[in-house]
């Protein structure tokens, strides 16, 4: 299981019906038929570091990952999502015992961005809280 976890703040300027369709596209992403639990929702300590919400999902394997990563709802969902972040963080865990797993998930990273410059282009706008390779 790979389960990917993303903490985000929305812009100052982002209204509530906008927030309310992030979710939504969020949580429409999070639901493909690749992943097998998903969570989008607040923040429900106290979010000193200004990060106000939360996306997890739990994804079976490396070849489920990428039909996720390349899954027509989730390359519509992120135009509606990304412009809205002023901050992204993530972390990624896994029970897998391959030792090269991660550097998989990079290289199937790397290759979408090649594949979607727009996405790419999307993505690096928004700052991170640690430096990290890009998100998958």
């Amino acid at each position: 299981m790979i389960v990917i976890t993303q903490r985000f703040s929305f812009k100052a300027d982002t209204t509530p019906a906008r927030k309310e369709a992030v979710l939504t596209a969020m949580r429409r992403t999070s639901a493909v038929e690749s992943t097998s639990f998903s969570f989008v929702g607040p923040e429900l300590g106290d979010a000193d570091d200004g990060l106000t919400h939360g996306y997890c999902v739990a994804i079976p394997d490396l070849a489920a990952l990428e039909r996720y990563v390349h899954d027509p709802i989730h390359l519509a969902g992120d135009p509606e999502i990304l412009p809205y972040l002023a901050r992204l963080t993530h972390v990624r865990f896994s029970d897998d015992s391959d030792p090269d797993l991660n550097e998989k998930i990079i290289v199937l990273h790397q290759k979408k961005l090649a594949m979607y410059p727009e996405w790419e282009r999307l993505l690096n706008a928004i700052p991170s809280g640690a430096p990290e390779p890009h998100r998958a």
